[in-house]
């Protein structure tokens, strides 16, 4: 049986089929992610700011207060092994600043300072802009959708290997 090649058989040169709908489903997930991950970190680039810097900026100005460093890490996008040594690099660069809690010395906690909003807010019509480009012509249905999936199968992931997420 002839059957027409896939679009991501035909992306990836591939000549014969996907063993099976689950394998070339993760493979589009993980070469979208990437295709995504590559314009969204060439922005942050543009302001100095790695993937995981941003996001700690955007969960501590969401937040409206300081949060410690481990309710950061939890709330991240992408798991981070070193959540110290990226709060240490926005702190160099004055975006956060740590401050010990008082009634527990050994827990920290970081706030985001008006040069890190500052910066957020210049990004803020930029990345909106490139989420318009990049997915804008999917239709509102098609994104619940999309999202509805994506959250389905992180759900599953997470079962799978004792996470929550």
């Amino acid at each position: 049986m002839n059957t027409k090649p896939t679009q991501l058989q035909q992306e990836l040169k591939k000549k014969q089929a996907f063993q099976s709908p689950e394998i070339e489903a993760i493979l589009n997930v993980l070469r979208t992610s990437d295709q995504l991950q590559n314009r969204l970190g060439k922005l942050f680039r543009e302001y100095g700011l790695t993937s995981s810097q941003y996001n700690v900026l955007r969960i501590l100005r969401g937040e409206g207060k300081p949060l410690p460093s481990l309710e950061i890490a939890s709330r991240m996008v992408q798991v981070v092994p070193a959540i110290t040594g990226l709060i240490d690099r926005l702190e160099k660069r004055g975006l956060v600043q740590r401050k010990r809690c008082q009634k527990d010395r050994r827990v920290v906690y970081v706030e985001i300072t008006s040069e890190g909003i500052t910066l957020l807010n210049e990004m803020d019509q930029p990345l909106r802009e490139l989420h318009t480009e990049l997915l804008g012509y999917l239709t509102e249905s098609e994104l619940n959708e999309l999202n509805q999936l994506l959250v389905k199968a992180r759900q599953n992931c997470c079962v799978g290997a004792g996470i929550s997420g």
